[in-house]
């Protein structure tokens, strides 16, 4: 794949960076007044990850966005080099199931790491075949790359047997989609 360099203006000087170096969708999520404190627990938890950027809410706009000057607006961050922002928006929106994120897992180590730090002080009866809710309403799916394969097998008694037995679950037990995969 060839690099396509541009001339990008940076209010301190000039840089070329290639296409491949810029990320064309990133996720917005929006938060009441926790999206510096949820950027940062993301960060704590993927690896190469970090917050980038913190901008604030100044004296302009404010009879439509109502927040006070100074107070934090946006947090620009990183999860697994993934880009997000994080928006204080106040309580408009709330997150939903509609949307989530998937975090793609190779072994059961990382299944429980992940699960047991996302779930920390979330909504337990969002819990449901991998699914997760933390504790500022986003919506996870834990899942290890092996289930994808198995429910995608075409016997369908095989992947038939693994969606049973992971509908049971909450959070994905791979040994027990293997045994339900191999009969």
């Amino acid at each position: 794949m060839e690099s396509v360099t541009v001339s990008v203006l940076n209010l301190n000087n000039d840089q070329e960076i290639s296409m491949q170096d810029i990320q064309r969708i990133t996720p917005c999520l929006w938060f009441d007044n926790q999206a510096e404190e949820a950027a940062e627990f993301y960060a704590s938890i993927f690896k190469n990850s970090r917050i980038t950027k913190v901008s604030h809410y100044g004296e302009a706009g404010h009879e439509v966005h109502g927040q006070a000057a100074g107070t934090v607006m946006t947090v620009a961050f990183e999860l697994g080099g993934q880009g997000f922002v994080a928006l204080n928006g106040g309580p408009t929106f709330k997150f939903n199931e509609a949307i989530s994120f998937q975090v793609n897992c190779e072994t059961q180590e990382e299944v429980d790491y992940y699960w047991e730090r996302l779930s920390k002080d979330g909504d337990e009866k969002a819990q449901q075949c991998g699914w997760l809710k933390d504790k500022y309403g986003v919506s996870w799916q834990i899942v290890p790359r092996i289930l994808s394969e198995m429910i995608s097998d075409p016997d369908s008694e095989k992947s038939g047997r693994v969606m049973e037995a992971m509908l049971q679950m909450k959070k994905i037990d791979i040994d027990k989609v293997k045994h339900a995969f191999n009969g």
